[in-house]
């Protein structure tokens, strides 16, 4: 399965629908129209766009919590719409491992951003892992 180029255009769908103000159907029509992708790849695709639109408002408020010295308004929409995608994977994506979100993450990041939005990404997201370890942990006990 072709994950992370399903993630690349959902990430460019969201960026399009941010600071192009494309109607959200419009722009994955317009970016999937081409592809190879598979039917799996392409409900990926439309789950993580459609999910962090969805989600956008409780998404953003969980971010902004997790940043630190930060406000989401000011971080690029591409930083600002991997964190969505990230945190929209970690919360509703249950088959999808951390591990594996966060790395996705990060490689969207380095290459649509650069070295230090990587690193501040991981940051972010390996944050907010943190505390839900922590929370399911004292659930255990």
């Amino acid at each position: 399965m072709k994950r992370r180029l399903a993630r690349e255009f959902s990430l460019k769908a969201l960026f399009m629908i941010e600071v192009g103000r494309i109607e959200p159907k419009s722009a994955l029509s317009y970016l999937l129209e081409n592809t190879s992708f598979s039917d799996k790849e392409t409900v990926f695709c439309r789950q993580l766009v459609f999910g962090a639109l969805e989600a956008q408002k409780n998404l953003d408020e969980l971010i902004s919590h997790y940043l630190l010295n930060w406000e989401l308004e000011r971080l690029a929409p591409a930083v600002r719409n991997i964190l969505r995608m990230g945190f929209y994977e970690l919360m509703y994506m249950e088959d999808i491992p951390s591990s594996v979100t966060i790395n996705e993450s990060i490689e969207l990041a380095k290459k649509y951003q650069d070295e230090e939005s990587a690193r501040f990404i991981n940051g972010v997201l390996d944050r907010y892992l943190k505390f839900i370890e922590v929370k399911t942990a004292k659930k255990k006990e």
